[in-house]
């Protein structure tokens, strides 16, 4: 995390001003505000446009090349309105909040193997906007979740307040936070993982995502190995203009399997089950597929095998 400075603290003030005077504005207003906003990243962000486009077309080869580019519109304009809606999950009034949770699908998931003495892991994609979802997690189960600090230094605060204010506990990155996370499922408790970050060398394995070989973490088949925890999917879909529905999914079998890569598989395959809800949710921009295999074979050729 970068250092506080000056001009960090003033941008971080300018950012959380804005998320809470964006706070108290009617989903509708955010969501038309985001169709505005959407096509100017679009238009002015060659990094955002031309990654979304990639991923796109590496998961859905057999899209027709018009309909691949409005996906990645609507993609941009969910994820601007995931950005705008935060002062609404952080700092919006809880019960408002509450509300706009129209539907929840699943939950069933959750209470069975809680009554069954089974900690839940609930591995949560960047789909839809995740804070609502953390917030009706944490609202309603003891919940725990691994974070790492913003960027900017001097919006740890904020984050962590608004992420914290229903009861989450938020643990760190490291093997302190997996410590905790293992007492949490063991206590029967709630805990998040996002599955589709790129974890670092060392932590994680190929598997296929989309098709395509992603690195992806293997914290998982550890967790459920000494805890028996069940494992879910959950994403909060986007209504847009009117609230959310949250979505718990049962998980590929594979996740459970004491192997590192076929549990990895079954990882991957639960996010895209979570992605077929509505593609233009899922945040394409991020790259997924910024590491290859000839990279950790170390062969000399690996970067023309990169996508980015």
């Amino acid at each position: 995390m970068a250092g506080s400075s000056s001009a960090g603290r003033h941008q971080a003030r300018l950012i959380e001003t804005l998320w809470r005077t964006l706070s108290g504005w009617r989903l509708t207003s955010l969501w038309r505000l985001a169709r505005l906003v959407g096509p100017l990243v679009q238009a002015l962000s060659k990094r955002e446009r031309r990654v979304t486009r990639i991923n796109l077309a590496q998961a859905y080869p057999e899209m027709a090349e018009a309909r691949r580019r409005r996906l990645a519109r609507d993609s941009l304009i969910h994820s601007s309105a995931t950005m705008l809606e935060l002062g609404f999950a952080w700092m919006g009034d809880p019960d408002r909040l509450e509300a706009s949770i129209l539907e929840v699908h699943g939950r069933e998931l959750l209470d069975e193997a809680r009554a069954e003495g089974r900690g839940v892991i609930v591995l949560a994609p960047h789909f839809g906007n995740w804070e609502v979802l953390n917030f009706w997690l944490s609202s309603h189960f003891p919940f725990t979740a691994m974070y790492e600090p913003p960027k900017l230094a001097d919006l740890d605060p904020v984050t962590r307040r608004g992420r914290e204010r229903q009861g989450a506990r938020l643990v760190p990155t490291n093997p302190r936070g997996v410590a905790a996370l293992l007492k949490a499922l063991k206590r029967s408790e709630a805990v998040g993982i996002l599955p589709d970050q790129e974890p670092d060398w060392g932590s994680g394995v190929f598997a296929p995502f989309f098709g395509r070989p992603a690195y992806t973490a293997t914290l998982l088949p550890k967790l459920v190995a000494r805890t028996e925890a069940r494992v879910v999917a959950g994403v909060a879909r986007r209504l847009p203009g009117r609230g959310f529905v949250l979505h718990f999914l049962p998980a590929d079998e594979r996740v459970y399997d004491a192997d590192e890569a076929t549990s990895a598989a079954g990882v991957n395959a639960c996010v895209e089950a979570a992605v077929a809800l509505d593609p233009a949710q899922y945040q394409w921009e991020y790259k997924r597929y910024r590491r290859v295999p000839e990279e950790l074979e170390g062969r000399a050729d690996w970067k023309r095998f990169r996508l980015y």
